[in-house]
């Protein structure tokens, strides 16, 4: 599985780092760093998500308000949002 976090959509509620370790507060800017990721695109970032965390991503994910977080299963089919 693979997560893409778009961070110019992020608007630093910061459920994601409430719910996946992944995600760290960047109090200067207010807005999420989804660490250890690829910056794809501009202020796009992608990472694989370990196994053993598959269950926080998508908690990560559903929790976001503004849908900055997109969860993909391993065939690359888009299953959160």
């Amino acid at each position: 599985m693979e997560v893409e976090f778009d961070r110019d959509t992020c608007i630093g509620m910061f459920q994601c780092v409430v719910e996946w370790d992944a995600f760290e507060k960047d109090e200067d800017a207010g807005k999420a760093v989804l660490a250890e990721s690829e910056e794809v695109e501009e202020d796009l970032f992608r990472r694989e998500i370990p196994d053993d965390a598959e269950l926080d991503a998508k908690f990560a994910a559903r929790t976001c308000p503004v849908d900055a977080i997109v969860v993909y299963d391993d065939d690359g089919e888009q299953i959160i949002p």
